[in-house]
């Protein structure tokens, strides 16, 4: 049987009102996928418990969720502060079209537009205007590039490949760091 990797999704911040009901935070915008929860997991002492999610409602920017079996501020205090999982595969379902889990990108071969193998992602980094792809070529030197579709055209998972688009000053001739 193969585990199945659980990914985190939002963190229980605090009770909501007395029922049991908990406050979740989440990554704005994606009120689809949490609407969508039929099920989570929290561990709670190092230990994997599982959660149905009886209902999930929004009020200012937090999710509104009861759990099954959380039936009063006690029960919610047990799981304050404690990150909320769900199944890797839940999350990849609901993933946009030009969406991806950064674990996926780290290892695939990196092709310039003219379809020349240029190296390998091996990083992911983020420099708050968006996500920066290290590549390691195949000299072992490495440059970054940001992950944004002017970019980077393709991205194929299934086919293990990006295209770089190498233009715009990506400079990746340098051989060695010592000019």
């Amino acid at each position: 049987m193969t585990m199945n990797k659980l990914i985190s999704i939002g963190k229980i911040v605090n009770f909501h009102g007395i029922k049991g009901e908990v406050k979740m935070g989440f990554t704005s915008g994606k009120e689809s996928l949490i609407r969508s929860l039929k099920k989570v997991f929290i561990f709670v002492d190092d230990k994997k418990e599982t959660f149905d999610v009886e209902s999930v409602r929004f009020h200012k920017n937090f999710a509104i969720v009861k759990l099954n079996g959380i039936n009063s501020i006690n029960d919610v205090m047990r799981i304050k502060g404690l990150l909320v999982h769900v199944n890797e595969e839940t999350l990849k379902n609901s993933l946009d079209v030009d969406e991806f889990l950064i674990n996926d990108l780290i290892g695939l071969d990196v092709f310039d537009t003219e379809g020349q193998k240029v190296g390998v992602v091996s990083e992911i980094g983020d420099n708050r205007a968006s996500n920066l792809i290290e590549i390691k070529k195949n000299n072992g030197l490495k440059f970054l590039v940001p992950f944004v579709k002017e970019w980077i055209p393709v991205v194929d998972i299934d086919a293990k490949r990006i295209v770089v688009k190498m233009t715009n000053g990506i400079d990746t001739s340098v051989e060695s760091a010592e000019n």
